[in-house]
């Protein structure tokens, strides 16, 4: 990859700012482009963040030199912002999920098929190097048959009453949130690692905080910013703080998950335990250079994430020598790679390594199929 590449990022929220960061590490990669909702500030975060130039989106839109847009917006943008960028002739890396309906998602679907532009959707958990680690040693049949999975994705941050984000809004996150906004991640990575298929769910939710309080005055997430009673207005919530559901697989063996933004002490706790026939695997986000291997007929194994121990498909995804950790910042680098890469070929590859406009149509199926069962409270194939 020899030209510069240029690119635009949508949003300055949470994720934006870590798409500029992991976007930054990759060399002839250039950020030009900031886009706000207001041109204001759209000035003020570009000088804030260093990018030359800020717009609204129909500007940025136009400018010929950008390259590759990163849509980093809440997630009812996220369809007519990916269909516009693919329209404008660009190449799109959407925030999960793709939309916000199964219609729009399939849309986007065709559209980014018919443009042959590189499309991809930010499953960047996807790559911790031990991840892939996994997947290849399942692929290689370290882990032989697949017999059961259990998977959890707990956080905190939603934990007090006083806890808020416009992902608790409906009509900006979606009808669901903990499944969709956590979940989807660690469905991803299940069928991702195993090579199954989820073919039926059974779900249910449970609303911790009925009603929460809203801050009148605009606060960021994770800032931690203190308020008064006078600064909220108490306001109902409809969506899930936690859900439990258990899944059935193409193989014939089953598995469950449990996602939960009210569990205190667990910050951003990603666990994954597969077992097979011949191994367990388990994979922890907040240790992620560790992976721990179940025996029955020998002692366990602890494996250190080291490129010089890894199968060679995977160490691809490491930058550092062992013993030299890395973490979540450097799982959106390591995609980012994979994504320019493309991108500098100037279409999508026909088997991408990376998630791409498709896959984020199958975990919002998914995710559809688990608001289903909830409702229902019964098994919904998907």
């Amino acid at each position: 990859m020899s030209q510069t590449l240029k690119a635009a990022i949508v949003g300055t929220g949470f994720i934006g700012p870590a798409h500029l960061e992991a976007l930054r590490r990759i060399p002839n990669v250039e950020v030009v482009a900031l886009v706000e909702v207001n041109q204001e500030l759209a000035n003020e975060k570009a000088k804030a963040l260093g990018i030359p130039r800020a717009y609204l989106f129909d500007d940025m839109l136009k400018q010929d030199d950008i390259d590759v847009v990163h849509i980093c917006t809440p997630n009812f943008l996220h369809f007519s912002q990916a269909k516009a960028v693919l329209l404008a002739g660009k190449h799109v890396v959407c925030e999960k999920p793709l939309a916000v309906k199964i219609h729009e998602a399939e849309e986007l679907v065709k559209l980014a098929a018919e443009t042959g532009l590189v499309n991809a959707v930010h499953f960047n958990l996807r790559y911790y190097p031990m991840v892939r680690q996994m997947k290849v040693m399942r692929e290689k049949g370290e882990l032989g048959e697949v017999y059961s999975i259990m998977g959890s994705y707990l956080q905190d941050w939603l934990f007090l009453n006083t806890d808020y984000n416009w992902r608790l809004e409906p009509d900006k996150s979606g009808d669901s949130r903990a499944i969709a906004d956590i979940g989807s991640h660690l469905l991803d990575i299940t069928e991702y690692v195993t090579g199954l298929k989820i073919t039926e769910v059974m779900a249910d939710f449970s609303t911790v905080h009925k009603t929460r309080l809203k801050p009148l005055k605009p606060i960021e997430t994770y800032s931690g910013k203190m308020l008064t009673m006078d600064d909220y207005q108490e306001v109902p919530i409809n969506t899930e703080d936690h859900a439990t559901v258990l899944l059935r697989f193409d193989n014939g063996s089953k598995g469950s998950i449990t996602v939960s933004q009210v569990n205190a002490g667990r910050k951003n706790r990603l666990n994954i335990e597969i077992a097979g026939s011949k191994s367990n695997f388990e994979f922890n986000s907040e240790r992620p250079n560790e992976l721990w291997i179940g025996k029955r007929e020998k002692a366990n194994e602890q494996l250190m994430k080291d490129p010089s121990l890894f199968h060679r498909e995977a160490s691809s995804l490491i930058s550092f020598p062992g013993g030299h950790n890395e973490g979540f910042p450097d799982t959106s680098k390591q995609m980012f790679k994979e994504v320019y890469a493309a991108v500098a070929t100037g279409k999508q590859p026909e088997n991408a390594t990376f998630p791409t406009f498709a896959d984020g149509l199958r975990e919002l199926i998914i995710g559809e199929r688990i608001v289903e069962s909830n409702k229902k409270q019964a098994w919904v194939k998907i």
